[in-house]
């Protein structure tokens, strides 16, 4: 064991006792393997110096680790279940795409089970599908609509009856786009008028897909034909109010704003999780069902004091106060500094580096 500079610290060198904050929090915990990550994280906290437990780097076992830290919420279960499913919902919208009525919901039913046994290893606001490609988008929303789904179902208190049929609402909500012609799924500009009127059309498509199929409740349907729909009646395709939403529809829409805004896609680039939520949060108010995007939004910001966070302008710091009232918008410690992202508007969270 050895006291080393951060300044001297290599990647692939493991920490041998744990590293406090100022405010005596554990930024890293003993047994730490450091990469160029890691190395960032002491150098904003000005950490001066770390015990470390030998001076060699094993570098193959860096980068395994580097990656993994890439996605901080998978694990090597979920994340077969997750590609396992991804393959399977390739197969189902290629089967849809030339009219195929049997879709395998026992076999597609089997898959999502599989995954949400390991849902604990899935963060809304972090996770990150590896190796994802643009062409994909419609599997990756698909899934990740499902999971986020199934959490808000049970965050709203709904019977557990009800949770795998929401799940499953998410899963098959897009299936209408296996029918939209490629040209304008994938895009890169602004959709014309007609484009735009041929794109809503996968709501009906999808439901008349679903509509015959024996294995799955109406509100799993319901969710492929209303979550475009909106509280005031200003969705489509039907422009219904609230009142006649099926409640799974209400959750999938909600999960699906999120991803859709969050999620890289051909015409436009995601972004910050975290300013989704707020404009989610200003722009719920008539729009998605407001109980259930307080429920989301204080769920999925739930800061514990000592989380590292990097904020937009690149600094990264230390949250010690979360204001409730503004769920997205904690205090920060960075460098000793408390930046007060409720009133300093211009920044924000770009990104949770430790939970």
């Amino acid at each position: 064991m050895a006291t080393v500079p951060v300044s001297q610290l290599k990647p692939g060198e493991r920490i041998s006792e744990n590293v406090m904050t100022k405010f005596n929090n554990v930024l890293f915990a003993k047994g730490k393997l450091v990469t160029e990550r890691e190395l960032e994280i002491l150098r904003a906290f000005m950490i001066p110096s770390v015990q470390i437990d030998a001076r060699h780097a094993d570098i193959e076992q860096v980068s395994e680790e580097a990656g993994a830290e890439d996605s901080p919420s998978t694990s090597q279960p979920f994340q077969e279940s997750y590609e396992k499913m991804l393959q399977l919902l390739r197969r189902v919208f290629s089967s849809a795409s030339s009219g195929g009525q049997n879709l395998p919901i026992l076999e597609v039913r089997t898959a999502l089970e599989g995954l949400i046994r390991h849902i604990d290893h899935y963060n809304i606001l972090t996770f990150s599908p590896k190796n994802f490609q643009l062409p994909d988008y419609v599997y990756h929303n698909s899934i990740m609509v499902a999971l986020t789904s199934y959490y808000l179902a049970k965050w709203s208190g709904m019977p557990v009856k009800d949770l795998m049929p929401v799940a499953m609402g998410g899963l098959f909500h897009d299936i209408g786009t296996a029918k939209v012609d490629s040209s304008i799924l994938h895009k890169p500009t602004k959709l014309t008028v007609q484009e735009l009127e041929e794109m809503k059309q996968h709501t009906v498509i999808g439901y008349n897909l679903l509509k015959t199929v024996p294995a799955i409740n109406d509100g799993v349907k319901l969710c492929a034909l209303q979550h475009h729909e909106r509280e005031d009646g200003s969705g489509y395709p039907l422009g219904i109010r609230g009142d006649k939403l099926h409640v799974y529809a209400k959750i999938v829409a909600i999960a699906d704003v999120f991803h859709a805004m969050k999620t890289d896609r051909f015409h436009k680039k995601g972004v910050s999780p975290y300013l989704v939520l707020e404009q989610i949060q200003n722009e719920a108010f008539g729009k998605l069902d407001p109980a259930m995007v307080q429920t989301f939004i204080h769920k999925v910001t739930s800061f514990h004091n000592g989380m590292l966070v990097k904020l937009s302008n690149h600094t990264i710091g230390e949250i010690v106060f979360s204001d409730r009232a503004h769920p997205t918008r904690p205090w920060v410690n960075v460098d000793g500094n408390i930046v007060n992202l409720t009133t300093e508007r211009s920044l924000y969270i770009q990104e949770v580096i430790q939970k």
